[in-house]
């Protein structure tokens, strides 16, 4: 799988490159700011960019500007984002605008490489990967929630169908029945208004899409 890394840390940036390159994955190129970025997917139309959030010029949310331009530019590149923090407003920009192939994770949350690997195969494939965090801060950011009538649980199965995770993982990551996280699903969709689908990942997407249609 063809990658290019987008991280001003040096030291950060080489170092995935080079875990990445032990796993199999050929990273193709590497930048610094998010110009450099933008110019080098152009370059090398990598299957996948990984990208931080605060990149010069501007250090703020040029990474994730940047994988905005890389989405609208370059349609077939899947993105995820991988930084400390999160950009409330472009973050679900990009997620929701076309989430097939979109991912979010938080650099200090990842903890095994072999997770962070099946993430990226995850997304490049046209999947989504979002760190539970990311999700609850762009619920939390929302003005309007809509998430209201959700119970806590039904949030909590909601973050983990925004991972990627199916029915049966989250029910093993929550120490449930299959079956009671079928029916939280089913709970979900129906207080959410959006018709239930054969995939999670559909779904999950499908709530995403839903947020920003109603945030605007």
């Amino acid at each position: 799988m063809r990658v290019v890394i987008g991280d001003d840390q040096t030291l950060f940036r080489q170092g995935l490159a080079r875990l990445l390159a032990d796993e199999g994955f050929d990273v193709v190129a590497q930048a610094a700011d998010a110009q450099e970025l933008v110019r080098k997917v152009g370059a090398h139309r990598p299957q996948i960019v990984i990208a931080d959030v605060r990149m010069p010029p501007t250090g703020t949310d040029d990474g994730l500007r940047a994988a905005l331009d890389i989405r609208a530019r370059f349609p077939d590149t899947a993105v995820l984002v991988l930084s400390h923090y999160v950009a409330e407003g472009p973050a679900l920009d990009l997620i929701a605008g076309r989430p097939a192939g979109v991912g979010y994770l938080l650099k200090d949350r990842v903890a095994a490489l072999d997770r962070f690997c099946e993430a990226l195969h995850r997304v490049a494939e046209g999947g989504t990967a979002l760190d539970p965090e990311v999700v609850s801060r762009l619920f939390a950011w929302r003005r309007d929630d809509p998430l209201g009538e959700l119970t806590a649980r039904e949030r909590e199965v909601l973050a983990l169908m925004a991972e990627g995770r199916s029915n049966h993982g989250i029910a093993e990551q929550l120490v449930v029945t299959e079956y009671a996280i079928e029916k939280h699903v089913g709970s979900v969709m129906r207080k959410l208004g959006i018709a239930a689908d054969a995939a999670d990942n559909r779904r999950v997407l499908a709530v995403l899409v839903y947020l920003t249609n109603r945030a605007h």
